[in-house]
């Protein structure tokens, strides 16, 4: 931490000078993305350690009788501690593109209305999720399921680390129930696919030539037939280089739905690049896997029993419901440990 501190200084000598200034964009970026991102990481340890040593030094003032001021003690070292270890769970997250917005896709797979059912269950638990966090969301694609549910939707989550926390999410996830569709109350399967991509923002250049795009406008609609307008307004872009297809029908504007359809692209292509990334480090590219059975890293079971367990990191809980309402750091915390190991 002190060689951090050091670097900083070192790191604010030459902004503070004139002749930084003069220098070109490509000179003066990477110094001043340095200095962020060692300021995010020192700040918060510093403040830290100033409020534990300002605790550390009640502690020897406070008497033994003095029962108001060790219940405020105790009040704010609980305090502390959640902050230090929301800190050391951020901390985990260290990658260039885990500060950035999320984008997930919810896919209906094996299993019909079930599993349609399904992914309308999940879209509701990230919302929740999403909202404890006190993070915006904002739904690009839709589409209903036949008879109930949601066949597919694509989200954005907007809050600082949102990707970070959200990346542990992707994957197949299956359900284990009694269905409310079944008359006959037996217990069903269903599975869901999650995919989750980092919104790219200015910092991230991602370079995409107009005559790579095919771009296809369409009427908007939902279940039944009905249209949200009479117009053409929704968009599809395949990026042809890549296959990858986005699409948004969100907006009553065409040009709303481009520009956000875009910036999906965006993200797709830049995840895709990552990808490709990973699997040189590893020498090894794993195949993607299908909607089905065994393939999920994480089941859901509300019967016979309760327990939700993700079978990568082995962590496992019996509150279902909880989970199901957005309780889903313990997932997202043994995931982040585990690439740690």
């Amino acid at each position: 931490m002190e060689g951090n501190r050091r670097r900083i200084k070192e790191l604010e000598t030459k902004i503070s000078s004139e002749d930084f200034w003069k220098s070109s964009k490509e000179e003066k970026d990477p110094i001043l993305k340095e200095l962020k991102r060692l300021k995010q990481s020192t700040e918060p340890f510093l403040a830290l350690s100033y409020e534990f040593n300002e605790i550390k030094e009640l502690t020897g003032i406070i008497e033994e009788d003095d029962t108001s001021s060790l219940s405020h003690l105790t009040d704010e070292l609980l305090n502390l501690k959640n902050k230090v270890d929301e800190f050391e769970f951020k901390c985990l997250m260290d990658k260039e593109e885990d500060v950035l917005n999320a984008i997930i896709s919810i896919n209906a797979g094996a299993g019909g209305t079930e599993s349609c059912d399904w992914v309308g269950m999940l879209f509701r638990m990230y919302n929740k999720w999403a909202d404890k966090r006190r993070y915006a969301t904002e739904r690009i694609d839709y589409l209903a399921g036949e008879e109930a549910g949601i066949k597919n939707v694509t989200f954005i989550i907007k809050g600082e680390f949102a990707y970070g926390y959200l990346k542990s999410e992707r994957g197949v996830h299956r359900l284990v129930r009694i269905s409310p569709f079944d008359s006959n109350k037996r217990r069903h399967t269903s599975f869901a696919s999650v995919d989750v991509v980092p919104e790219v923002d200015e910092r991230i250049k991602i370079d995409i030539k107009e005559t790579d795009l095919k771009i296809d406008t369409y009427r908007a609609g939902g279940r039944g037939g009905q249209h949200v307008n009479v117009t053409d307004s929704a968009v599809r872009i395949t990026h042809l280089p890549t296959g990858i297809v986005v699409q948004c029908q969100n907006e009553r504007s065409q040009y709303k739905n481009k520009q956000t359809a875009m910036k999906v692209l965006r993200s797709r292509i830049y995840e895709k690049e990552l990808e490709i990334k990973r699997a040189e480090l590893t020498k090894q590219h794993e195949e993607k896997k299908r909607i089905e059975w065994g393939s999920q890293i994480r089941s859901y079971i509300l019967h016979p029993y309760s327990l939700v367990k993700d079978h990568r990191t082995s962590f496992e809980t019996s509150g279902a419901s909880s989970v199901l309402d957005g309780d889903l750091e313990g997932f997202m915390d043994a995931y982040l440990r585990m690439g740690k190991k």
